[in-house]
């Protein structure tokens, strides 16, 4: 009959008989240990008893690992010693198991690695994507046997893939340059105005200079100084210069107002008049403005008209579609002007809006599949481009400006030239060079492009 006690109480039982020593004797059952604050156990068996359970612990979590096993056996026969009580024999020490043989390793033989005589061979491919849509050609100015008095015609647009993706003439007209000349003396930066301090006052001079001169392909024209804030000029007086103009240069021409809404339809309306035969380019309509008016005087005269938004793709499907929908415009008759943001002042949205623009014309939107230009002019808005120092105190110097300014608008230039402008209105005659070969050299028209980049780093300007 299975009992119940305590040491305390078999101890007792003990003394009670006088028993002072038990031999032969056995004493079979559960043990089942409490301890108490300061019940007086032997620090000893305390800890022998929490190594016990830690290692019981860790028999659960390896029960591979002999080493503990062995270890955790050690202390309970510690502990069971300590009592006078005999362990099963279910967890008796394990007999010492023979370390397991040392396996030998075959040693693998590594190949000796064999210099190459020569690169492999490759043949370049060029990576093509055929696209169902093309640009839209526009041509600009009108010959002699076109009823006008050009000596060249300038056509742009035509493309069948990306930029300069001609590897098999899908893109047939190289983009053009214009140069900008205006009707008034503007502000201009020193490394700009330094090339035409001797005609800023004589705007058919102006752009000779940019022809003969500097090799511009068309000059832009701006009527500045229609602005009401300005000299107010009459737009029937204004336009004498476009005659002394087209007098001056056999060139297209493109004619701009000033950027007033409310007078800028009436001046390119008296443009369009003047010129008729000549096939200018009015620039711009903008949705903000009369752009009917604008479009229906490019329509009577014969000319193209410029499609100004700004950064908008959405929008300038909408002007786009007015123009040709409401105004009946042919489609041989529009270029689009997304908008031009400097290298710093937003190059980044310029490029990614005329892109999808391009891909969108190229895969079939009609809506979107003309010809791009950029005012690149916009490029010397930057402080970077014309300002002397840094205006940050302890910023890095920023070089001298006769080389940094041309440079920030050929970075802006080229920039967008790879997301498929087709015509830039440039300043700088050095940047027009550097853009003009660039572009011929990607084009495939010359072999070689500038022999060293030093010649148009260290140019003289």
């Amino acid at each position: 009959m299975a009992k119940k006690f305590t040491l305390d109480e078999f101890f007792e039982t003990l003394k009670k008989y006088n028993v002072e020593e038990i031999e032969g004797v056995r004493i079979e059952g559960d043990l089942e240990i409490e301890i108490e604050p300061g019940s007086g156990i032997d620090a000893n068996l305390i800890g022998a008893i929490a190594m016990l359970s830690n290692y019981m612990q860790l028999i659960q979590e390896f029960g591979n690992f002999i080493y503990h096993t062995n270890m955790a056996l050690t202390y309970l026969q510690r502990l069971s010693q300590a009592l006078g009580i005999q362990m099963p024999a279910g967890m008796q020490m394990p007999s010492a198991q023979p370390a397991p043989a040392v396996q030998e390793v075959t040693p693998v033989e590594v190949p000796k690695f064999k210099i190459p005589e020569k690169l492999i061979s490759a043949k370049f491919e060029p990576y093509k994507v055929e696209y169902p849509g093309t640009i839209e050609e526009v041509t600009l100015g009108a010959t002699r046997a076109d009823g006008g008095t050009r000596e060249v015609t300038i056509t742009i647009g035509g493309e069948k893939s990306l930029a300069f993706y001609n590897f098999d003439a899908q893109n047939p007209n190289i983009p053009v340059i214009a140069i900008d000349v205006f009707d008034r003396k503007p502000m201009l930066a020193k490394a700009v105005r330094e090339h035409y301090e001797d005609v800023l006052e004589d705007p058919a001079e102006w752009a000779k200079k940019a022809v003969k001169d500097f090799g511009a392909d068309l000059v832009t024209l701006h009527l500045i100084s229609t602005d009401p804030l300005l000299e107010d000029t009459p737009a029937s007086e204004a336009v004498k210069v476009v005659e002394d103009v087209l007098q001056a240069v056999k060139v297209p021409l493109i004619i701009g107002g000033s950027g007033n809404k409310e007078k800028d339809p009436e001046v390119l309306e008296k443009a369009a008049e003047v010129a008729e035969g000549e096939r200018i380019m009015l620039a711009s309509a903008t949705l903000d403005m009369d752009w009917e008016r604008i479009g229906n005087a490019a329509k009577k005269y014969g000319h193209v008209v410029l499609s100004w938004t700004q950064m908008d793709i959405n929008n300038q499907k909408t002007l786009n579609r007015y123009l040709l929908k409401r105004v009946g415009i042919d489609r041989n008759s529009i270029v689009m002007d997304p908008t031009t943001a400097a290298l710093g002042y937003g190059l980044d949205y310029a490029f990614t809006n005329m892109e999808r623009i391009r891909i969108s014309g190229l895969r079939g939107d009609t809506d979107l599949n003309f010809p791009m230009s950029s005012g690149t002019t916009n490029a010397w808005g930057a402080r970077e481009a014309w300002m002397k120092d840094s205006p940050i105190e302890g910023d890095t110097p920023w070089g001298p400006r006769e080389l940094r300014g041309p440079i920030w608008e050929i970075v802006t230039g080229m920039t967008l030239a790879l997301a498929g402008v087709d015509m830039f209105m440039m300043m700088h005659p050095g940047a027009l060079a550097v853009m003009k070969e660039w572009m011929k050299m990607l084009s495939g028209v010359i072999e070689e492009s500038i022999e060293n980049v030093d010649d148009w780093i260290t140019m003289e300007v």
